[in-house]
């Protein structure tokens, strides 16, 4: 099986402590290389999340949306300027983080989810030509066997983003969702993961993350959300609603997804970057 240190330069994997194979003994380790400012600068980083504003879509359930105060703006009686707000937001919204517990009792929840499945390499499994001709299409076992024709094994450990093209429809309720009836999630269409593939990359690839450019890892007519269940007895967080990730290539990255650490949390806003060596 393809090691994370075959996709990605030894510095980077050693900076960020991903490196997948066991050390050797300390007397035989060589020091590790790290980046200098300048090779870190020539990096890539791809932001791969929707800001959180007035016209950020959530499940259609949730009609409270993203709100955010203004509590003080400008010039204070001391003669400097000043600003503060408070924002309230559903944990499942916008482009966020699900946790094991969204679906398993007793799963990790937000704060409690390791690092190590939220800094990892990634690689992205593009089905966007199946989507455009159906909407509720489900990415199949067929779909990641032939990425893994083309690209070797997916790695063991890896973020797997799902590419639907859905990204590009945001957020337009009615495009993104296949309905924007306020408070119904009865009649949703968009692409998701079929429980072959979802089983195929968590349960044997054993995958530390899966995420896709929709409004759910489950298509919008799933009923049972199995993906979801999957997911979270294997403790692999999702993410959903990810951004545009047509600049990403199909392996050799690393992706960052930091969720707001909510302590009991079940889901949490995420700010997702891809570091992609030049």
């Amino acid at each position: 099986m393809m090691r994370r240190s075959e996709q990605l330069p030894a510095c980077l994997l050693a900076v960020l402590l991903l490196a997948a194979c066991a050390a050797p003994p300390a007397e035989e380790a060589a020091a590790p290389a790290v980046p200098d400012a300048e090779s870190v600068a020539g990096w890539r980083m791809i932001d791969l999340s929707h800001a959180y504003g007035g016209d950020t879509l959530y499940w259609p359930t949730d009609t409270k949306g993203f709100a955010l105060d203004t509590l003080a703006e400008g010039m204070t009686d001391a003669g400097y300027f000043y600003a503060a707000k408070e924002f309230a937001t559903a944990e499942h919204g916008g482009t966020h983080l699900d946790a094991p517990v969204h679906f398993a009792e007793g799963g990790d929840d937000v704060a409690s989810i390791p690092l190590d499945r939220l800094v990892l390499p990634g690689i992205v499994v593009d089905v966007s030509e199946s989507a455009a001709a159906d909407a509720d299409y489900l990415v199949t076992a067929e779909d990641v066997l032939s990425w893994e024709g083309e690209h070797g094994p997916v790695p063991a450990g890896s973020a797997v983003l799902i590419r639907t093209g859905w990204a590009s429809r945001w957020p337009d309720a009615l495009a993104y969702l296949g309905d924007d009836t306020p408070g119904d999630a009865s009649n949703l269409h968009f692409p998701g993961v079929g429980e072959d593939a979802a089983r195929l990359l968590l349960e044997e690839r054993g995958i530390g993350l899966l995420g896709i450019d929709t409004a759910s890892v489950d298509y919008g007519q799933s009923t049972d959300f199995i993906v979801h269940q999957i997911g979270g007895a294997a403790g692999v967080p999702n993410l959903e609603n990810v951004g545009d990730l047509t600049e990403l290539p199909p392996t050799g990255f690393l992706l960052a997804a930091l969720p707001m650490k909510i302590e009991g949390g079940t889901g949490a806003p995420v700010r997702i970057v891809a570091l992609v060596p030049r």
